[in-house]
């Protein structure tokens, strides 16, 4: 029986003492104790994978053990290119519902599931259809191009959908003169206008976790750390960007902080992705970036935490919750996405 215990940052703080040689014996047995236990899940996901032909897909946000038993992980252009041309029969995703809702969209045939059904997206949710539908109207004439944190209604009046990593391309290839709608998220899009010259209309929407990133912290923390690299996600506010030694998508900033030979980062975006930082940069120093409640050390972002083993688990034994798209906003919706997915071809992306 899978057990969701929340050894994240117990476990973490193990493995750096682990590979700076400072573990004590004590702490030794307990590390030697999860990796027993994270063998004996995989054996267990393992046989159900092969019974099902299943495969499971985890964002970079995701809790470290959801990533360690993903078959693979990614952004979301990633998690759509792989979902895509995937030959399973069945697809978990562990992150949110919008994408979960662009596998079901890409693989109308494959039963798509998810970990948890509540688990939304607070830049998805502020962009509602009907509205942006009306906000479309007011604008004739436009392009839209929609960020793919956003439901399948949205993605249907679409048409062209971004992700972090290949926006800026995506809107540069577009003629300079091209009139453009781009939502939902108004920091992504106004970072998209400072580095293109273009003047796109905005939909007023952001994600709350990388809205609350304190620049009086992360301020501090580079006093302390002057030796240290800030990365920033494009979701962050202008004042957090124009701190940033390197700004892109969570996969952009995890090949930066590989291939780069500085030893210390400071990071700020949603906080799962310093696991996949850790593991493959074991002796390099990554420091969340904090928000500004003095609660809390990390942003993380909790419908991304509603996923745990235990309901991967029972999702995948169980095939249930489904994730469904009704058929003719599916037609709809494919399009855009289908769009992106040949510019980023091209591009290399």
């Amino acid at each position: 029986m899978i057990i969701d215990m929340d050894y994240k940052n117990e476990i973490g703080h193990l493995l750096q003492k682990y590979f700076s040689g400072t573990i004590m014996p004590d702490e030794q047995r307990l590390l030697d104790s999860w990796m027993k236990e994270k063998e004996e899940h995989k054996q267990l996901f393992d046989r159900l994978r092969k019974d099902k032909n299943a495969v499971i897909l985890a964002h970079y946000y995701q809790s470290g053990d959801l990533q360690d038993i993903a078959d693979f992980v990614g952004d979301s252009l990633a998690l759509a290119q792989w979902a895509s041309r995937t030959k399973a029969d069945i697809l978990v995703l562990c992150g949110v519902h919008f994408m979960g809702e662009t596998a079901k969209i890409l693989c109308p045939d494959k039963k798509v599931l998810v970990p948890d059904l509540n688990a939304g997206c607070s830049l998805a949710d502020s962009c509602n259809a009907t509205d942006f539908a009306e906000f479309i109207k007011k604008n004739p004439g436009h392009t839209v191009i929609s960020y793919v944190n956003t439901s399948a209604a949205v993605k249907a009046l679409t048409d062209v959908v971004v992700t972090s990593t290949n926006a800026r391309q995506i809107v540069e290839s577009f003629p300079v003169e091209e009139k453009i709608i781009f939502g939902p998220d108004r920091n992504l899009g106004n970072y998209i206008n400072s580095v293109t010259g273009r003047n796109m209309k905005l939909w007023n929407g952001a994600c709350h976790v990388h809205e609350q990133f304190s620049v009086e912290k992360i301020v501090e923390l580079k006093k302390e750390y002057p030796d240290a690299l800030l990365l920033a996600h494009p979701e962050c506010k202008n004042v957090i960007l124009t701190l940033a030694d390197k700004i892109g998508s969570t996969a952009a900033l995890l090949k930066f902080a590989t291939q780069s030979e500085a030893r210390r980062f400071i990071v700020a975006t949603e906080s799962g992705i310093l696991h996949e930082m850790q593991k493959q940069n074991p002796d390099k120093i990554f420091i969340p970036a904090p928000p500004n409640d003095s609660t809390c050390a990390c942003n993380e972002c909790n419908f991304m935490r509603l996923n745990t083993m235990e309901k991967l688990y029972n999702c995948l034994k169980y095939e249930q919750p489904e994730i469904t798209v009704d058929a003719e906003i599916r037609e709809k919706a494919v399009l855009p996405i289908q769009r992106m997915l040949d510019i980023s071809a091209k591009l290399g992306l």
